[in-house]
């Protein structure tokens, strides 16, 4: 069984609920197992996404054990939320052994407006990535709804805009989400293959 992290930050429920999305997509790659983790909220103040969190927090061996992994934060000012961050910052073992060395990667996030910095947050969380070694996926223009959404979705990664109004993902969205998450999978087949 090949076992993809799907590792995510997620405050109000809508970067999970593209967690999930990607998840099955990834299982729908034959003998392929989506693992979903979260990462500890570092905010004294925000603490309620550890009493909501439905998936467990990730681990070091979740990292070593993976043969890929989907990250995913909602925006926070351009760029990724902070306890991502913080979790990434504490990977300089698995940097220094090489870990996640040629195993593929995609990035996903959720924001609350179509311009508000979707793009530059799923780079954001690239870069890491690449230190890491590992090799990015993302979403080809061979994917029809790319051409077409009016929604989330972009060539850099699946996301989700939230104007207040579309709390739940839009079709166009999920399609994205599941199509990333069958990219990754594949992937991840043809390296271990």
């Amino acid at each position: 069984m090949t076992k993809i992290l799907v590792l995510y930050y997620s405050l109000h429920g809508n970067t999970r609920q593209l967690a999930r999305h990607i998840g099955r997509g990834i299982e729908q790659i034959t003998d392929c197992e989506a693992v979903l983790r979260t990462v500890a909220d570092i905010s004294t103040v925000a603490t309620s996404q550890l009493a909501t969190a439905s998936d467990p927090i990730v681990s070091h061996d979740d990292l070593k054990q993976c043969a890929a992994m989907a990250m995913g934060s909602p925006v926070r000012f351009g760029n990724m939320a902070a306890p991502l961050k913080h979790f990434l910052d504490s990977t300089s073992a698995e940097w220094l052994s090489g870990t996640l060395i040629d195993k593929p990667a995609c990035v996903f996030t959720s924001s609350s407006s179509l311009h508000g910095g979707q793009e530059t947050t799923l780079q954001s969380m690239m870069l890491p990535l690449l230190h890491h070694g590992m090799l990015i996926v993302g979403i080809p223009y061979s994917e029809p709804l790319l051409h077409t959404t009016h929604h989330g979705g972009t060539p850099y990664g699946a996301s989700h805009v939230n104007n207040g109004t579309n709390k739940q993902l839009h079709p166009d969205e999920i399609a994205l989400a599941q199509a990333i998450g069958r990219r990754l999978a594949t992937t991840a087949c043809k390296l271990n293959g």
